[in-house]
């Protein structure tokens, strides 16, 4: 059975290099359990949607809520899902350098990344429409 599960979280450590770490073990680890999604990071705030397996994604969603490089870890929203919406990707990031700040203040009351101020099909949208406006790195 596939899930989708929807995160947010703070970086510990907001330097470049701590985040690509972040996305090269996400992109290993994934390619090997059947984990497919994407990544939104900005102002030091993580917003993931993860795809796969409903064991695969609980593993992968409690190793993240103990991993020591986030904080403030919170579920936004979680199904049942009869296909992957990010299957061409083992965890593509949105590269908010390209984002129209406009896209964002759509969704929200400031024009800034804050998935905690929003509900989870919300961000799940936010996501959606980022991928269809901003530039996608990661593609495997």
């Amino acid at each position: 059975m596939l899930v989708r599960l929807l995160y947010a979280s703070r970086a510990v450590d907001t330097s470049p290099a701590a985040i690509e770490a972040i996305l090269q073990q996400s992109r290993s680890h994934n390619t090997t359990s059947g984990i497919t999604g994407i990544l939104c990071y900005g102002g030091g705030v993580f917003l993931q949607a993860i795809e796969g397996g409903r064991n695969a994604i609980s593993e992968l969603y409690g190793h993240i809520q103990r991993d020591a490089r986030h904080k403030d870890v919170v579920l936004l929203h979680y199904e049942e899902i009869a296909e992957r919406r990010f299957g061409g990707w083992t965890m593509g990031q949105v590269n908010l350098s390209r984002l129209n700040a406009s896209t964002v203040l759509k969704y929200s009351e400031k024009p800034e990344l804050d998935p905690y101020a929003v509900s989870g099909k919300v961000s799940l949208a936010l996501l959606e429409e980022l991928m269809a406006t901003a530039a996608i790195v990661g593609r495997p």
